[in-house]
């Protein structure tokens, strides 16, 4: 049996998943990702040019997952699909934690697959206008406003677990949930504006 490229791609990539989550790109280790993922350093030079070309990558992977596993669709109920994006930073935790670590790290300049997710996030501000269009949701509020902070809701939500547990005593993933459904409907429906 020959040597599998896109196999070994495959499992550089999960394992620089793993290594940028738990480490940030400062702290995450090009030979702990070769030893994880069976390969040698030169592959993930070879294939993604270094490390910060790795996480830009594993980064711009995340995102499309979250996008075709996630979708907005117009007529979609914004409050429900805060929730389904909660379900799935509750399954890929990674994901948030990769979203921190670009916000710790590139504090200027382009982020990675910045020009293709500022596309993806204005298809979905133009799903939020069409709702306010359509009276389902508050009009006081441009729509890419309300979609960053519908993001925001639920992103802080999952990922602050400390200040949640400090604050409320701690509660079970329904109760989770719930409240965050009827905050996102709560904020979605402002005073309808």
């Amino acid at each position: 049996m020959g040597y599998d490229a896109a196999a070994t791609k495959a499992r550089i990539l999960e394992a620089a998943t793993r290594e940028f989550a738990e480490h940030g790109i400062a702290g995450a280790r090009v030979d702990r990702i070769a030893a994880s993922a069976s390969a040698n350093k030169r592959a993930i030079y070879d294939y993604f040019g270094g490390k910060e070309p790795l996480f830009a990558t594993v980064l711009s992977d995340a995102c499309s997952r979250l996008s075709s596993e996630v979708p907005l669709e117009e007529g979609d109920d914004l409050a429900e699909y805060a929730v389904r994006v909660l379900d799935y930073h509750r399954e890929h935790p990674e994901y948030l934690r990769l979203l921190m670590w670009e916000e710790l790290h590139y504090t200027e300049g382009p982020i990675p697959a910045e020009e293709w997710r500022t596309e993806r996030y204005a298809r979905k501000a133009e799903v939020v206008a069409a709702a306010q269009r359509a009276g389902r949701v508050r009009s006081d509020v441009r729509p890419e406003v309300l979609l960053f902070m519908l993001l925001s809701l639920v992103n802080w939500a999952e990922s602050a677990g400390q200040l949640r547990r400090v604050i409320t005593g701690g509660m079970g993933e329904e109760e989770m949930r719930r409240s965050l459904a009827a905050s996102a409907a709560a904020m979605l429906a402002g005073d309808g504006g």
